[in-house]
């Protein structure tokens, strides 16, 4: 499915969105991560919140 969504991104108006992952903690203190696309102009205020 990755290598899909990948493909997809790259044509068309999928250049203007980017795939981001970021790290979450959970309340048991570990780590999971969170993915989400996201326009390319709107990936550093992602990260920010």
């Amino acid at each position: 499915m990755a290598k899909k969504v990948v493909a997809t991104l790259k044509t068309g108006a999928g250049k203007d969105f980017a795939k981001v992952y970021k790290a979450v903690k959970n309340a048991k203190g570990s780590y999971s991560f969170k993915s989400e696309i996201v326009p390319n102009d709107e990936v550093k205020g992602y990260f920010k919140k």
